[in-house]
């Protein structure tokens, strides 16, 4: 999730929209809660795998798609033999759901733009529940297209400060074709064009540096600022999406102070 943006980056390109859920994350990982979603995140990255598989093959040597979706599964500690199944269930070798890519668009509270990406096996389903959660949390379902245009399709790598000091990931990273790398305090964040994520998560691997997460993400060109009583009804917002077993990615172009995240987390 893209909560918060504003960081110290190393160069003056794009450094200003680095910051992606690493702040998010260690917040949660603090409260303890990311092991209560275990079984839902490995069900979402079940259907990405599935998804990937079925519309590319089971190779991902040969299925970019596969391989982005493997990576985050093993990122999320992701059993070998779950995510073998998935590509099967994908490739029609085991018997599985059919699922579909939809991607809603809408705002939040303030005026924050929000994307959620789903794969379900019922569009009929999914589309009024997605409506629903976007009213009743103070924000409104919109058209396609009205808030795409506000994100950038990027590679986020985020790694553990205790993976290296500065000179050594940011040398790792810009010269295996990163585009940037900023330092957001507990985490260092890589930013990649999708085209090089690839070539750029292989170095990372290669120096056997711990990865708290990889992937394909959506980086919005300016934030809104949120707090208050906006703030926890974005939160809620995000919760809702994150919790519905649907969606598979959520992006909103929010900016809520750390203080005031990390005091939504606690009252969670």
């Amino acid at each position: 999730i893209l909560l918060e943006f504003g960081s110290d980056g190393f160069s003056d390109t794009g450094s200003k929209h680095m910051a992606g859920h690493s702040k998010w994350a260690n917040i949660k990982h603090r409260k303890g809660r990311q092991d209560a979603r275990r079984s839902k995140v490995w069900s979402k990255c079940s259907r990405a795998i599935i998804v990937a598989a079925k519309n590319g093959g089971g190779d991902p040597a040969a299925n970019l798609a596969l391989r982005y979706a493997i990576d985050e599964a093993k990122s999320h500690n992701m059993p070998k033999d779950t995510i073998q199944n998935a590509i099967k269930k994908g490739t029609g070798d085991l018997d599985g759901v059919q699922f579909e890519s939809l991607s809603y668009e809408g705002y939040g509270a303030g005026g924050v733009a929000v994307i959620v990406d789903c794969l379900t096996d019922k569009r009929t389903r999914t589309a009024p529940e997605i409506k629903k959660l976007f009213e009743v949390n103070g924000g409104s379902l919109g058209q396609p297209g009205c808030v795409t245009f506000m994100f950038e399709t990027k590679g986020q790598i985020v790694l553990p400060k205790e993976a290296g000091d500065e000179e050594t990931i940011m040398t790792l990273a810009l010269e295996a074709g990163a585009e940037d790398v900023a330092d957001e305090g507990e985490s260092w964040v890589i930013l990649t064009q999708v085209s090089d994520f690839t070539t750029v998560k292989d170095a990372v691997d290669a120096a056997q540096l711990p990865v708290t997460s990889a992937e394909i993400t959506k980086i919005p060109g300016n934030t809104v600022a949120c707090t208050g009583s906006d703030a926890k009804r974005v939160w809620n917002l995000i919760e809702a999406f994150e919790d519905h077993d649907d969606v598979q990615k959520v992006y909103a172009n929010f900016d809520i102070p750390e203080d005031e995240l990390a005091a939504l987390v606690e009252e969670a």
